[in-house]
């Protein structure tokens, strides 16, 4: 059976933690310089994903 890749693009959002995924806020990357400073704050504190969108990121990143 051939070996599974690691989706790059989901690599490098996605960090690993202990039991789960931490995520940044959508929006956050480029083209901060025309969103507000409050977006650009608030878009600094990432998420942990749910349980059901783990389950399915774990077989994209091969872990």
């Amino acid at each position: 059976m051939p070996k599974l890749k690691t989706h790059k693009g989901t690599a490098k959002v996605c960090k690993a933690r202990k039991n789960d995924y931490k995520i940044g806020t959508p929006g956050s990357r480029h083209n901060t310089g025309k969103k507000n400073a409050a977006s650009n704050r608030k878009s600094r504190k990432g998420s942990a994903l749910k349980t059901t969108d783990y389950k399915r990121i774990k077989n994209i990143l091969g872990k």
